[in-house]
C-alpha cells in the first residue's frame, strides 16, 4: 500500500470515528435502549415529532405607538408650560388608526416660531405642520414610525423568549414569522399546559406605583366616581378598575374603581428583580419587587413627599393594592394580590422577564399530540430505512463489486450527517428526515455519474486504473455543479423559511457537503485500494 493511500484511509477512519462519537457520545449503557437514549439526548425532536403547541402571534404595534405618543404629549405639556406657550388642548384625534398623530389646538400665532423650535428640540422624531384655527398637527416621521414598530416586534420576541426559557421548555422556536407583517412564530415542543404558557406570554405585566387619591377609598363604579367629583375628574388623574382592597375572601372578585394619578412614580423599566415570598401574618404568597438605583431614588423621593397619603400598585392598568405611606420607603415593595402559589410564581416570572411593548393577538393555534408525533417518527424512520435498503440493494445488483464501494460511501455519508446534527444539538423535524432521505438520493446520483463514466471509459478500451482516473476527473465538474445549485436553493429556503423548512435546508445542505467528501474522496480511495490489490490487466467489477 503506497503512503498516499495509507494516510487517506487513516483520514477516512478518523472522520468516521469523530462523527460516530458526535452521534452517540458516550452512552450510559451499550445496550440498544442505552444507545437510542444517548442519540435522542444529542439530536432533539421538533414539534412535529415530539408533540407540542404551534402558535402564530400578531403584535399590536399600534399599542407601542400609542405609548410613545402618550409620553410625547406629557413631554410636550411640560415644555410648553416651562416656556409659557399657551394652548387650549393637546390630543390624539384618531388613536386607533393613526396613533402617530398629535394635535395641538389654540396656539397663538405669535409663538409659532417658538413652538416649532420646541418641537425640533424636544421631539425630533416628529414633523410639525400648522393648520387652520391656530391648530398644529404633529406626525411621527415614517422612518421613526417603522423603526418603532420593528423594535416592538423584536422586543416582544425577546420578552416571550425570556418567559418561555424560564418555564424550562426545551428547544422552543420563537422568531419573526416571515409570512405576515409584525407576526411571531412560536413552537413549543412537549408543552403539556398550553393555556398557562399562552397566558404568561400574553400578559403585558406593566408594573407602576402611583398616588391613590380620595384617601385610597374606592368608588362603586365610574359613574359614582364622577358624581363625587362634580362630574369632572381632577387634573392629571384617571379612573382605574381593581378589586376591593382589604377583603379576606380570596374568591371576592368584585370590581371597584379608584381615582389614581395619571403619572407613575416608578414603572416597569425601574424594576431590578421580583421574587415570591410569604406574608408573615397570613402566610399567603406575595411578590416582592426591588427597584434599580435610579428607580429607588425616585420611589424614595415620592414616598418621602407623600407621607400620610396613599399609593397604589398598578399592574396592567388594574389596581392590585392600595396602602397608606407611613414613612419614606426605599427601593423595594410588596404586591399582595391574594395569589395562589402558581400565580405568584408566574407574576414574578413575568415581571423579571420585562413587559411586552405591545399586546399580542393569537392568529393561529395548533396542537400536535405526542401519539401523532410518535407515528410521524415511525413512518419517517421506516421510509428512511426502506429507501436506504432499496438504494443499497440496487447499487449492489446493478454495479456488482463497485456497488459495495457506493454502499460504504452512503453509510459513511449518513453517519457524518447525523453526527453533525448531534454535535450541534440540532432539532430533527419531519422535513429534516425528508432532507436526510433526499441526501441519500443525491449520494446515489453522484455515484451513478462516476460509475457510468468509468463504464464508458472501459468500453473505449481504457485500462481499469485509467478508466477510474478519467471517470472521477470528468464526473467531478458535473457533481460540483449539481451540488452547488441545490445548496443555493437550500440556502434560500433557510433564509426565508420557517422552523421546519429551515430544518430541511440545514440537513440537506450538510448532507450534500458530506456527500462531496464520501462520493468523490472516499469512493476514489476505495477504488484505489481495490486496484492496488489486483494484478495488472485484471477486470474491474462494475
Amino acid at each position: 500500500m503506497n503512503k498516499n493511500l495509507g494516510w487517506k484511509l487513516i483520514l477516512i477512519i478518523a472522520t468516521l470515528l469523530v462523527f460516530f462519537f458526535g452521534l452517540i457520545g458516550i452512552p450510559q449503557s451499550w445496550s440498544g435502549a442505552g444507545v437510542v437514549q444517548s442519540i435522542t439526548e444529542r439530536i432533539h425532536l421538533g414539534l412535529d415529532l415530539k408533540g407540542g403547541t404551534h402558535l402564530i402571534l400578531q403584535v399590536q404595534v399600534n399599542d407601542a405607538v400609542n405609548a410613545d405618543t402618550d409620553r410625547a404629549i406629557e413631554r410636550l405639556k411640560e415644555s410648553l408650560s416651562k416656556r409659557k406657550i399657551n394652548y387650549t388642548e393637546i390630543s390624539k384625534p384618531d388613536p386607533v388608526n393613526h396613533p402617530e398623530q398629535i394635535v395641538i389646538k389654540g396656539v397663538p400665532p405669535e409663538v409659532s416660531s417658538d413652538l416649532r423650535n420646541l418641537i425640533t428640540d424636544r421631539l425630533p422624531e416628529y414633523d410639525a405642520a400648522s393648520g387652520a384655527q391656530n391648530t398644529w398637527t404633529l406626525a411621527m416621521k415614517p422612518t421613526a414610525l417603522a423603526d418603532l414598530k420593528n423594535r416592538a416586534v423584536a422586543q416582544a420576541i425577546e420578552t416571550i423568549r425570556n418567559r418561555v426559557d424560564k418555564l424550562g421548555i426545551s428547544e422552543p422556536v420563537i422568531q419573526e414569522h416571515g409570512l405576515g407583517q409584525y407576526q411571531i412564530l412560536v413552537q413549543l415542543p412537549g408543552v403539556d399546559d398550553p393555556a398557562r404558557v399562552k397566558e404568561i406570554m400574553q400578559s403585558t405585566a406593566m408594573l407602576e406605583v402611583r398616588q391613590a387619591l380620595n384617601n385610597g377609598a374606592p368608588y362603586a363604579n365610574e359613574q359614582a366616581a364622577l358624581e363625587a367629583n362634580g362630574g369632572v375628574l381632577p387634573p392629571n388623574t384617571v379612573l382605574l378598575h381593581g378589586r376591593s382592597i382589604g377583603s379576606t375572601d380570596p374568591s371576592d372578585s368584585g370590581d371597584v374603581v379608584y381615582l389614581i394619578s395619571r403619572v407613575s412614580a416608578v414603572a416597569g423599566h425601574d424594576l431590578r428583580e421580583a421574587r415570591v415570598s410569604r406574608n408573615s401574618q397570613t402566610n399567603m404568597p406575595e411578590v416582592e419587587f426591588f427597584l434599580t438605583a435610579e428607580g429607588g431614588k425616585r420611589f424614595s423621593d415620592f414616598t418621602g413627599a407623600h407621607v400620610g397619603d396613599y399609593l397604589a400598585v398598578v399592574l396592567d392598568n388594574k389596581v392590585m393594592e392600595v396602602a397608606v405611606i407611613k414613612s419614606q420607603i426605599g427601593d423595594q415593595g410588596v404586591i399582595e394580590g391574594r395569589f395562589t402559589d402558581q400565580q405568584a410564581k408566574d407574576l414574578a416570572l413575568i415581571l423579571n422577564s420585562g413587559a411586552l411593548p405591545a399586546s399580542i393577538k393569537y392568529l393561529e393555534e395548533r396542537t400536535v399530540g405526542p401519539s401523532l408525533g410518535a407515528d410521524s417518527i415511525r413512518a419517517g424512520v421506516r421510509a428512511a430505512i426502506i429507501g436506504m435498503l432499496a438504494v443499497l440493494i440496487f447499487m449492489l445488483v446493478y454495479y456488482r463489486g463497485a456497488g459495495v464501494n457506493a454502499d460504504l460511501a452512503l453509510i459513511l455519508n449518513l453517519i457524518i450527517l447525523l453526527g453533525f446534527m448531534g454535535y450541534f444539538g440540532a432539532t430533527l423535524t419531519l422535513p429534516g428526515i425528508a432532507g436526510v432521505i433526499l441526501t441519500v438520493g443525491m449520494g446515489v446520483d453522484s455515484n451513478v455519474l462516476i460509475f457510468e463514466r468509468i463504464r464508458e471509459e472501459l468500453r473505449n478500451g481504457k485500462t481499469p486504473p485509467s478508466a477510474v482516473e478519467q471517470g472521477f476527473s470528468h464526473a467531478w465538474i458535473t457533481i460540483v455543479d449539481t451540488h452547488v445549485t441545490t445548496i443555493v436553493s437550500a440556502a434560500i429556503l433557510f433564509i426565508f423559511g420557517t422552523g421546519p423548512v429551515k430544518g430541511f435546508a440545514v440537513t440537506l445542505t450538510f448532507g450534500l457537503l458530506a456527500n462531496l467528501f464520501t462520493a468523490v474522496f472516499v469512493s476514489r480511495v476505495i477504488f484505489d485500494w481495490l486496484l492496488s490489490r489486483k494484478q495488472r490487466g485484471e477486470a474491474l467489477s462494475i
